[in-house]
């Protein structure tokens, strides 16, 4: 048997294990209306046994476990995200213009290193020993997927003089000639394109480059930033306006475009935290949650691309959270349904997530529809419980829901435009919004992306459809670069432990949903439904990095199995440590294929070609 073969199948194996092989967890979801009564004769629906509530020192070992899962992440998720320095000067070419450059002699050259940065078009290279005689060596063409990227353009031939010719609106930020032995040569003078030498890398990768879809996100942040119409308008704005934002604390770099991606992505490790302990108590289950999401690769990878779908996320978890907040106020403890909900600032607060997710993709609007669930299965409960009595509560909440699920997110979604309204020339203020071109601007992006995104028919080799995520057969492959007999290489797919394990979770939470009447469970199981149902029935082209939203529920299903176990058997908590462990055990061996680490091909497919389909 192949070693690649093996994993899988031990690993099925271990968390089948922890499934089906655990008496206490077995006993724990038995019907609670078939448990036997309690001594006395009592009968009726018991009260959760719950385990106190930690102490002073427990509470300071679990805060501590958290902020080094955090900080252990942060310096994962930080290292090798992107070079920190570019060239920062560039020159825009007209078309048909020339730019002629000269060499301190003549050389026999073989390659140039070109750094493309916006702007569609492409060159001619000619080359000359005199500057009267040109004959053309290469070419150049600078389309949408050539931007933001280092280029290497094979120029043979001896020359001391280089002539740029330019069609379309290219725009270069540096480049630089290499002599017949890969020697780097000087230029007699400097401008834009020869100021900066000692930042042109000796080949293109990742780390200096864009890659995937980032040649239309990070693209259109800096499009934001420069103030122009952006090219990627299919999306709305304000999740390129938050890549921006790192974009303007650390430059046009690689880094400082994935920078706001990666933040976010450690930031939603304490607020699954925080989700996690709401849903369980204090203790030890939080605190693996934590490690789950932590040690997951969908998150890993997915956060430290320069695109959107990480704030759509990260809004989701968050919207989510403060609806739970509102729907329990109790917390944990919220086993019977309540008489009166939370505060009606932490419904206010999932209202504003809702309208920041939904104004940095449309995807979170799926999310809404699962809250707009919840909460009408929240009031009719109400009302078969109370009937006409909570008449005057119900039309407050409708009145202030229609405020902050509606109102707030549309004004949100509105004032988001901003960029393409400066960018039409419209001067920036309140004024602004209040006229018809605004307006106009908004509308017909609206009409353009629905337009869009319901005809797209366009085919990918890593393509996939939702039942292919849930089993994890189908990653999509985001870099792939050969470097002689090595290669580095990364996609989005999901930790096998967290997924494979994760549908075991949800199995449990629609039966202890059903049998149970478990409130807490229906709500994460409606939660990921609700991130999934609706590509059940999209038949453009889809990818493994939409199943990223449902990942996160994974991460909160399995903890709810952790806290079955932890309330019915404390004792058997080393289970809990083992199963999040194999998670984290995983992750580390795979570290090296997350990040794009150079590996030798046969050893990369030896050990991480689970299955077939995985593109190692």
């Amino acid at each position: 048997m192949k070693i690649t073969t093996l994993f899988p199948i031990l690993t099925l194996l271990l968390i089948g294990g922890f499934f089906c092989f655990l008496p206490p967890l077995q006993s724990c979801l038995l019907p609670l209306q078939r448990r036997p009564a309690p001594a006395g004769g009592k009968t009726g629906r018991p009260k959760e046994a719950l385990p106190p509530e930690t102490g002073g020192r427990d509470r300071l070992l679990e805060s501590a476990a958290v902020l080094l899962v955090t900080l252990l992440y942060a310096f994962a998720a930080f290292s090798h995200l992107g070079d920190r320095a570019a060239p920062a000067s560039s020159r825009v070419f007209s078309e048909g213009e020339e730019l002629t450059l000269a060499l301190d002699a003549d050389h026999e050259l073989s390659r140039a290193m070109v750094c493309s940065v916006l702007g569609t078009g492409g060159f001619t290279f000619s080359l000359s020993e005199d500057g009267e005689n040109w004959r053309e060596a290469a070419t150049l063409d600078q389309n949408y997927v050539a931007l933001l990227k280092w280029h290497s353009v094979d120029l043979s031939g001896r020359a001391r003089y280089l002539r740029l010719t330019a069609w379309g609106s290219p725009e270069l930020a540096e480049l630089r000639l290499y002599d017949a032995l890969g020697t780097p040569l000087a230029w007699d003078s400097e401008n834009e394109l020869t100021d900066e030498q000692s930042l042109v890398p000796e080949r293109s990768t990742f780390l200096n480059s864009s890659y995937f879809d980032e040649i239309y996100h990070a693209r259109t942040a800096l499009e934001h930033l420069r103030g122009v119409w952006p090219y990627e308008i299919t999306h709305p704005p304000l999740g390129k306006l938050i890549i921006g934002l790192g974009i303007s604390l650390f430059g046009m770099t690689p880094f400082g475009w994935r920078f706001s991606g990666a933040l976010f992505g450690v930031l939603m490790l304490p607020l699954v935290y925080a989700f996690a302990r709401r849903l369980f108590g204090r203790g030890l289950v939080p605190v693996c949650c934590t490690l789950l999401l932590a040690a997951d690769f969908m998150h890993f990878n997915q956060t430290r691309i320069a695109t959107i779908d990480t704030y759509g996320v990260f809004f989701t978890l968050a919207m989510y959270y403060f609806l739970f907040r509102w729907l329990f106020p109790a917390g944990r403890a919220s086993t019977s349904p309540p008489v009166s909900e939370g505060r009606p600032l932490d419904l206010a607060l999932a209202g504003l997530c809702f309208g920041l997710g939904a104004a940095s993709k449309w995807t979170c609007l799926y999310a809404g529809a699962g809250l707009g669930l919840l909460w009408a299965l929240h009031w009719l409960s109400r009302f078969a419980r109370e009937g006409g009595r909570i008449g005057r509560a119900f039309r407050r909440n409708v009145a202030f829901c229609l405020v902050f699920f509606v109102l707030v997110p549309a004004l949100i979604y509105y004032v988001s435009y901003f960029p393409y309204g400066i960018s039409r020339g419209l001067v920036p203020g309140r004024g602004m919004f209040f006229s018809r071109e605004y307006l106009r601007i908004v509308l017909d992006n609206q009409r353009y992306m629905f337009r869009y995104h319901s005809g797209v028919n366009a085919t990918h080799p890593y393509s996939s459809r939702w039942y292919q995520w849930i089993f994890d057969v189908r990653p999509i492959l985001y870099y792939l670069d050969y470097n002689g007999s090595a290669r580095a290489s990364f996609g989005a797919f999901v930790n096998p432990v967290l997924c494979w394990g994760g549908l075991f979770s949800l199995a449990v939470l629609l039966y202890c949903a059903a049998a149970r009447r478990d409130r807490r469970a229906l709500f994460l199981l409606l939660g990921y439904l609700a991130q999934l149902v609706p590509w059940i029935f999209v038949s453009r082209v889809t990818f493994e990095y939409h199943y990223f939203p449902c990942s996160v529920f994974l991460v909160l299903a399995l903890g709810y199995v952790f806290a079955l176990l932890r309330e019915n058997a404390p004792r058997r908590r080393g289970l809990i440590l083992a199963f999040t462990g194999l998670a984290a055990l995983l992750f580390v061996f795979f570290y090296p294929a997350l990040w794009g680490a150079e590996l030798d091909v046969e050893r990369a497919s030896l050990l991480y070609r689970w299955l077939p389909t995985w593109p190692f």
